[in-house]
């Protein structure tokens, strides 16, 4: 029986729902992206982590702030003192990626160069994997609003060379940056993406037969490296309505040679430990240590927090390297604008683990790694009490939330 024509038929007239909601959806910015439907949205419905009508985390996070802790949050936020910590007292010391910078072989199999922010380019056993690109001036559906760059991109994308997979964690605006995307959908790469982000994906240009879209626990291969989604507790959306119906992942990433993991957007998980006993141990993790507060606890680390996590996902021990993500780039959070990193160092050196600090835009392979540099102290303003001195290094890890000796338990 053939469908009724959309001149005649009920179904598609322009008095119709569909047609009004076809209507919106027309009219939605495209920076917004586009809702799952179809057999992508059955998927998410078969997905063991879809629970009554959206994705749960592995432990209940709440995922902002409620009632009076907003106006709370509000006025520490929007305080003169505070505004004056967020960002750098001077020019961010970029280093200027160059095509030649990358035109050479890691030495060691693999090299990392932090963009800023979440953005990471790993080349890892001659593959080149792009994690959460964003090249937009703004983290923001508007081009006249919303957090700016606090330093410019190191490299133009063009200066990347061939990336063989473009990695996304998940569909928040400072990990999936629309222009970002149609500038890399015009290039022959895949996209890896959490069940459900392809949606977006498609609306801007990338083709379906180039998306990689994974559940938790799933993987694929590409140019001969495996990706594997992982979980992470977070939450995801875009528009208006925040249906939750596209996941958020961590994501571990096996070569031949090396093993890499990226945190994307998590707060502290037990599920850390299962990820390394699974996938580890990583030559190199990339975990987020900014953009926290106690008013959304769940679901950011603070460096502690993210130092704890690295040691979970080597099996309890200081081992490889960590580069600390998610900060310097955007003012996202209440915190003074350095505080991540020099944090992060701190806790870092105290349990004897190897944290690299790289200005953005510097590569580095690990192997070979002298970057525990605190660049941020020449351009941060000075804290009231002065620069921390670096703690004695002390022969311990945390295990069960406790601190143990590595040679025994105390």
């Amino acid at each position: 029986m053939e469908c009724p024509r959309a001149s005649g038929g009920a179904v598609s007239g322009a008095g119709s729902p569909h047609s009004l909601r076809s209507r919106l959806r027309s009219l939605r910015p495209a920076a917004f992206g586009a809702d799952p439907a179809g057999e992508r949205m059955a998927r998410i419905r078969r997905s063991p982590n879809f629970i009554d009508g959206v994705f749960q985390n592995p432990e209940g996070a709440r995922t902002r702030p409620s009632g009076g802790s907003m106006v709370e949050f509000a006025k520490i936020y929007f305080a003169k003192e505070s505004r004056a910590l967020r960002a750098p007292h001077g020019a961010v010391p970029v280093h200027p990626t160059t095509l030649a910078d990358l035109a050479r072989p890691a030495a060691s199999g693999l090299r990392l160069t932090w963009m800023g922010h979440s953005s990471v380019l790993a080349e890892i056993d001659g593959r080149r994997v792009l994690f959460d690109p964003v090249w937009g001036e703004r983290c923001s559906p508007f081009t006249f609003a919303g957090p700016r760059r606090l330093h410019p991109v190191p490299a133009q994308l063009a200066a990347l060379g061939t990336v063989d997979v473009v990695v996304i964690s998940h569909d928040h605006y400072d990990h999936l940056d629309l222009p970002t995307i149609r500038a890399l959908a015009s290039m022959d790469t895949v996209f890896a993406v959490p069940l459900g982000v392809g949606a977006h994906l498609e609306r801007w240009g990338v083709p379906p037969g180039r998306l990689r879209e994974l559940d938790w626990n799933e993987s694929t291969e590409v140019a001969g490296i495996r990706l594997t989604a992982t979980p992470a507790r977070h939450f995801c959306g875009r528009g208006l309505r925040n249906q939750q119906h596209t996941l958020w992942a961590s994501w571990a990433v096996a070569g031949p040679g090396h093993r890499i993991y990226h945190s994307g957007d998590t707060g502290y998980f037990p599920g850390f430990k299962d990820i390394g006993a699974e996938h580890g141990p990583f030559d190199v993790t990339m975990i987020q240590i900014g953009a926290y507060s106690e008013y959304w606890p769940d679901i950011h680390m603070t460096p502690e927090e993210g130092v704890r996590a690295q040691l979970d996902l080597q099996q309890g021990k200081p081992h490889g390297v960590m580069l600390p993500i998610h900060w310097g780039t955007f003012n996202l959070a209440p915190h003074p604008w350095h505080e991540p990193a020099e944090l992060t160092l701190y806790a870092g050196h105290r349990v004897g683990q190897t944290v690299a600090t790289p200005r953005p835009g510097q590569p580095f392979e690990p192997s070979a790694l002298s970057l525990a540099h605190p660049w941020w102290r020449e351009v941060a303003k000075v804290p009231s009490g002065g620069w921390a001195a670096w703690p004695a290094v002390a022969a311990t890890t945390v295990k069960d939330g406790r601190e143990h000796d590595l040679a025994g338990d105390r």
